[in-house]
């Protein structure tokens, strides 16, 4: 991600200089920039993996999702910044990945061959019921209301079975959040 906002930058300088993340929601109103937008209620916290400064007051991140957090309320500091309490939502349960969502893995083993680890950092658990769930709903081409459903989604395999139905062309607009 390209960051060069004012707000962002120093964001990005406080997250570097304590080693912590940031939280990223999509935009529920609003614009990317500019005044502060409504976020939805639910997104996760992002880790500098990498960053480039080659440009003055601009940096480039590369970064890796984690953990899901809900957010409790928020407000916006003098330069527009969202600032929020949030509650972290546990990681699901580990679980391998049922017989059944099999192709799910495949598909991914398949963008692995043909993109490398650019597109997914190692470890990759192509067996765990959520790392495969996750990894399809983050690199799949789907609208982002779609996305942010997946991501709201509390049960492996709810989100397995949702995905699935994409990939065979069910109508996925049975999907519901919990």
């Amino acid at each position: 991600m390209r960051v060069f906002e004012t707000r962002y930058v120093d964001m990005t300088r406080n997250c570097l200089r304590n080693n912590r993340p940031f939280g990223v929601c999509l935009i529920s109103e609003g614009k990317e920039v500019g005044i502060p937008a409504l976020p939805h209620g639910l997104g996760c916290l992002a880790t500098i993996i990498d960053c480039d400064t080659q440009q003055l007051g601009m940096f480039q991140l590369q970064t890796v999702g984690g953990q899901r957090f809900r957010i409790n309320s928020q407000t916006a500091n003098s330069q527009g910044l969202i600032l929020a309490d949030v509650t972290l939502i546990e990681d699901e349960p580990r679980m391998a990945l049922p017989e059944d969502f099999r192709n799910c893995a495949q598909l991914l083993q398949l963008m692995l061959d043909r993109h490398g680890e650019a597109l997914f950092p190692k470890p990759h658990r192509l067996d765990d019921a959520d790392w495969v769930g996750f990894r399809l709903a983050e690199r799949l081409p789907l609208p982002l209301s779609m996305r942010q459903q997946l991501l709201e989604m509390d049960d492996n395999l709810q989100r397995l079975t949702a995905l699935q139905r994409l990939l065979t062309g069910i109508d996925p607009s049975s999907m519901t959040a919990r």
